[in-house]
């Protein structure tokens, strides 16, 4: 055999093993006996000294012949090493090619695995569906589309195109490996066996990534025709496209699958599928209601799956249902079944921030480090930035300050949420020394970052910083401002009296000044008592958003704090004449893991009898202390 590899770098082959030619023949005597023992000590996680000893074992006893000890060899050895074990078989079979063609391929060696490969023909051994699997990995780490064509030749030419196992690998290699989507299509057409669900998400996946949204939901949608049952992975590429869906296009797929639903029985296997991808879609379109009508169609093994959950969650949060969403958590965590993931998680924490519930963000976060796996929080990166978002929010940044150093490896969206934590909680300058940081780091600050630091300026009153950083953007950073970007810098300017600079910047936007623009300026006519200013102001706010009472309310302060109550009054009169409420005032309060919402005026706490009898009880009590 050491002729054939001829074509290998002289390192690979430089010492290889000749020990077979020194070794007494009457080791051979007892090989066979022996090599089933070493072959099981060979299975199994080994400290490198201790493979060394059951190699030299096995030179004892000339047990190095035995193909299966071979085999198990080259799987505890790098390429170097496993070469050496290799070439030392005089009649290698199928399985320890099939080793080190796995070997080669792991360590991104694709041509001396195809080089391997070419002798296993040539020594007229049959390769098996784990060979040509291994080989396609091999082509997967090549960067190089030709090795798949070789591949899928030799696939063609030994009759393994039946093989669904194959086939899987071809259409991994073409749809996922190198985003050859026409031959991929190619080889899934051609299968006999169009029923391998497997194949189907590997296609849905491939198309998910190379981002034909149109054809993943449509592949979808013939699968379930079908009548076969999409896996979690098929269905996690799924929503991954319905995520860049838009508009019309919602609405499109809405109308198909629900004509789908409407015409199965509730028998049919894709039908829980079809509802969570409804679901899902319902939420992004922001019907929440509907959203929730498809997920409790879902039932039995459909509820199961934690994706489902998640998407009904997620649909809640994103709709400002917050409350919803903690209750939904809460029925899933006393199943059991399913167990929420990171995705699940990330939601509800998101939820908890923006009701305040500091209580059950704690709980998450030590339900994370107790029941996942070892160090998660340091390296989910996803995970641990919502964790730092939360307790911002929540009014807790020592403990976002600690999830966020624990982080081994944090990228922008992590600084970014650290940077806003430390804005919102009034720390400009802790944050501007992490923007700095961010960027001795290599880390390019983006859209987000600027936001952050823009907010951090702007609640501190760091005029002069905040002015710099809106430069930098374009001029250093070539980073566009945005509306948002433009809205911050104008707070910054009004909160600290520049209202005549403010007024120029939004003349100069390339947008329409939107209600946080006009806001924001509202905001600093009233602080610095420039009521001509307000009143002109506060019209734009309500042209622009003639429903928010938010612009009536900020212009009526401003006029009441200057003791213009007759133009108070008829500025209220006004609100009423057009139908227009102030929002009320709402608050949220966590107990016994509840969190329970109160909204002015509103009655509709299911407890407020009990509440008001014990405040009246409180107020006799305040008065007798009193008298």
């Amino acid at each position: 055999m050491l002729a054939t590899f001829s074509h290998f770098p002289p390192l690979i082959l430089k010492n290889t093993f000749n020990f077979h030619n020194s070794i007494s023949l009457m080791h051979t005597f007892f090989s066979n006996s022996n090599s089933h023992n070493l072959s099981v000590m060979l299975q199994g996680h080994l400290s490198h000294s201790h493979l060394l000893q059951i190699h030299a074992q096995i030179f004892r006893v000339n047990a190095h012949q035995d193909n299966l000890v071979a085999t198990r060899l080259i799987g505890h050895y790098p390429s170097r090493l496993a070469l050496r074990v290799f070439e030392q078989l005089r009649t290698p079979k199928i399985f320890p090619f099939n080793a080190i063609i796995r070997v080669l391929g792991e360590e991104g060696l694709c041509s001396y695995a195809f080089s391997v490969f070419k002798d296993l023909l040539h020594c007229s051994v049959s390769p098996n569906d784990f060979t040509f699997s291994f080989l396609l990995k091999a082509c997967l780490r090549s960067n190089d589309a030709k090795y798949v064509k070789q591949a899928h030749t030799h696939v063609a030419k030994l009759g393994f195109v039946s093989d669904s196992f194959i086939c899987n690998g071809l259409l991994v290699a073409y749809a996922m490996g190198f985003k050859d989507m026409v031959s991929a299509r190619k080889v899934f057409d051609e299968m006999p066996d169009m029923g391998v669900v497997r194949c189907w998400t590997s296609l849905i996946a491939g198309s998910a990534q190379s981002g034909h949204i149109e054809e993943v939901l449509r592949l979808f949608f013939m699968m379930v025709k079908e009548n076969l049952r999409p896996e979690n992975d098929t269905m996690v590429s799924v929503l991954s496209a319905c995520s860049k869906l838009e508009g019309a296009e919602i609405g499109k797929w809405v109308m198909i699958l629900s004509e789908f639903i409407n015409g199965v029985d509730s028998g049919s296997v894709g039908r829980d599928s079809v509802n969570t991808v409804l679901a899902y879609l319902y939420g992004k379109w922001g019907q929440v209601e509907k959203c929730k009508e498809r997920f409790d169609e879902i039932v039995g093994i459909g509820k199961s799956s934690v994706l489902p959950w998640n998407v009904i969650i997620g649909a809640y949060v994103q709709n400002g249902c917050s409350l919803e969403a903690l209750s939904l958590f809460h029925v899933m965590i006393e199943d059991l079944n399913p167990r929420p993931n990171h995705v699940t998680m990330v939601s509800i924490l998101s939820a908890c921030a923006q009701v305040g519930d500091l209580d059950l963000g704690k709980w998450i976060h030590e339900y994370v480090k107790s029941e996942g796996s070892k160090a998660i929080l340091e390296s989910n990166t996803f995970l641990a930035t919502a964790l730092v978002d939360m307790y911002s929010k929540c009014g807790s940044l020592g403990m976002a300050k600690d999830v966020f150093e624990q982080m081994v490896s944090k990228d922008v969206v992590s600084f970014n949420a650290m940077i806003m934590g430390l804005a919102i909680n009034g720390e400009g300058e802790e944050a501007l020394r992490l923007f700095s940081k961010m960027q001795e780091l290599g880390l390019r600050p983006n859209s987000g970052t600027f936001l952050g630091v823009l907010c951090a300026c702007s609640h501190s009153g760091l005029l002069h910083r905040g002015r710099q950083i809106f430069l930098d953007m374009i001029l250093r950073f070539s980073v566009p401002p945005e509306l948002e970007h433009y809205a911050c810098y104008v707070d910054l300017l009004a909160r600290v009296g520049f209202l005549e600079e403010a007024f120029e910047v939004v003349a100069s936007m390339p947008f329409e000044p939107n209600n946080f623009v006009w806001g924001a300026l509202l905001q600093g006519c009233r602080l610095h008592s420039r009521l001509k200013f307000a009143q002109d102001v506060s019209q734009k706010l309500v042209k622009v958003d003639p429903e928010n009472s938010a612009g009536y309310v900020m212009f009526s302060n401003a006029l009441a704090s200057d003791q213009q109550w007759g133009a108070v009054s008829g500025l209220r009169w006004f609100m009423r004449e057009k139908g227009v409420r102030k929002h009320p005032g709402c608050s949220w309060i966590s107990v016994n893991e509840v969190v329970h919402e109160f909204l002015v005026g509103s009655l509709s706490h299911p407890q407020i009898d009990r509440i008001y009898h014990t405040l009246d009880g409180l107020m006799k009590e305040m008065k007798v202390a009193s008298a």
